[in-house]
């Protein structure tokens, strides 16, 4: 160290000199620590809100984001589902938003985005299709992936339907009772597509007789991964893709309709947001599956945790849905759902890496939180195990007899 006499008025000590530069190393942290802070805090609100653009990743919404406001309208989480799935099937078909604000105004005024078992005569639906007048089966047009497609053919077969009013478009399709009811719902429509759309406004056509296009929902609405049961792949003496030998699908029509056809997606790719018939996310399965059946159930984890009567794993049947927290929710927001086969197994849409597997009950059991009974006879509770004495005595009168 220079002596004090030879230091200039400039010059620092050693001592001065750490601490100047310990205030300068905590004066970083402190800027690191504020930016990690804000960054926090900027992801608490993304994953407690659920509603961001695209759809929303967070919160307990799905595809849709959840109950929220949009356009000074209030949705629930079932109705911002069918809604970002609409847009999700215009967006992949390369057609221009346009057709997706005469879709969604169209359900608006035939379902308010709800996918009811019940209308006019045999009306079915999102779209009130009726099977009657050549929309397809029942369990086809209460699958809202289907409903959504067939309506988009016969739009798009109008001449001229990308030029007219939207509301005179669903008009021409639906050939409606009250064809004025249409135009007043394009606002709310646009809203919701507003707040759903990511394509281009005016994409270029699909090429005649091109493959179909399957991109993904989950790259579609940016938006991470949402599968993932939760429970590990651990080690089984079931092959996950097949059924084992021996199996015995359920005697009640309903149910075996529902399980048969969850089954024969076994091997198919998990993807978010996807109701079929190609791809499902964890709930989509579930919907599809029972829309066989010719029963809707609601889209979303969310919503399907309160479909039909609630059960429990000692009273499972056929067809019930079994939901457990899977990778990112909770005992009270469960965000993975799973069909009771019977047999003691259930099919699920697992994640993007594994796709729709059969797994034995035993290996969810300890993660079930809520067990939903939707249709055809409740399972049988379990018998109460016979004391011991009363067993002896049963068997001593059994063998004199």
């Amino acid at each position: 160290m220079a002596p004090a006499a030879h230091r200039r008025d400039g010059d620092l000590t050693v001592d001065q000199k750490k601490s100047t530069i310990a205030l300068a190393v905590g004066a970083v942290i402190l800027v690191f620590a504020g930016a990690v802070l804000t960054m926090g805090v900027g992801m608490l609100t993304i994953v407690a809100g659920g509603a961001l653009p695209g759809g929303g990743c967070g919160g307990d919404g799905g595809l849709g984001g959840g109950s929220q406001t949009i356009g000074g309208t209030d949705w629930n989480a079932e109705q911002t589902d069918n809604a970002a799935t609409i847009v999700n099937i215009v967006v992949q078909r390369g057609l221009p938003r346009r057709a997706a604000v005469i879709a969604i105004s169209t359900v608006i005024v035939e379902s308010r985005l709800v996918n009811v078992s019940h209308g006019d005569r045999d009306s079915l639906g999102l779209y009130q299709q009726r099977p009657s007048q050549g929309w397809g089966s029942p369990e086809q047009v209460l699958n809202p992936d289907y409903a959504t497609r067939i309506f988009l053919d016969r739009l798009i077969a109008l001449p001229g339907w990308a030029t007219m009013p939207p509301g005179t478009a669903a008009q021409a399709v639906q050939r409606s009772a009250f064809p004025d009811r249409y135009a007043p719902q394009e606002a709310p429509a646009a809203a919701l597509v507003d707040r759903f759309w990511v394509g281009p406004d005016n994409p270029a056509p699909a090429a005649p007789g091109a493959a179909p296009d399957v991109q993904l929902a989950s790259t579609a609405f940016a938006c991470p991964d949402q599968g993932g049961a939760g429970v590990p792949l651990a080690p089984s003496n079931i092959d996950p893709t097949k059924l084992p030998p021996g199996f015995v699908p359920p005697t009640d029509p309903a149910q075996r309709a529902a399980v048969t056809y969850a089954l024969a997606q076994l091997g198919k790719p998990y993807i978010w947001g996807a109701k079929g018939p190609n791809g499902f996310d964890c709930s989509g399965l579930m919907l599809a599956a029972w829309a066989a059946a010719g029963v809707p159930i609601p889209a979303g984890t969310v919503n399907q945790k309160n479909a039909g009567t609630p059960a429990s794993p000692a009273t499972i049947a056929p067809g019930d849905l079994v939901f457990i927290p899977g990778s990112l929710g909770s005992p009270t927001n469960p965000r993975h759902v799973g069909m009771y086969v019977g047999n003691g197994l259930v099919v699920n849409a697992y994640d993007s890496s594994t796709g729709v597997i059969l797994q034995p009950l035993s290996d969810w059991a300890d993660k079930i939180t809520h067990v939903r009974h939707i249709a055809g006879p409740a399972g049988a509770p379990a018998p109460a195990p016979v004391p011991a004495a009363r067993a002896e005595t049963a068997l001593a009168e059994a063998a004199g007899s």
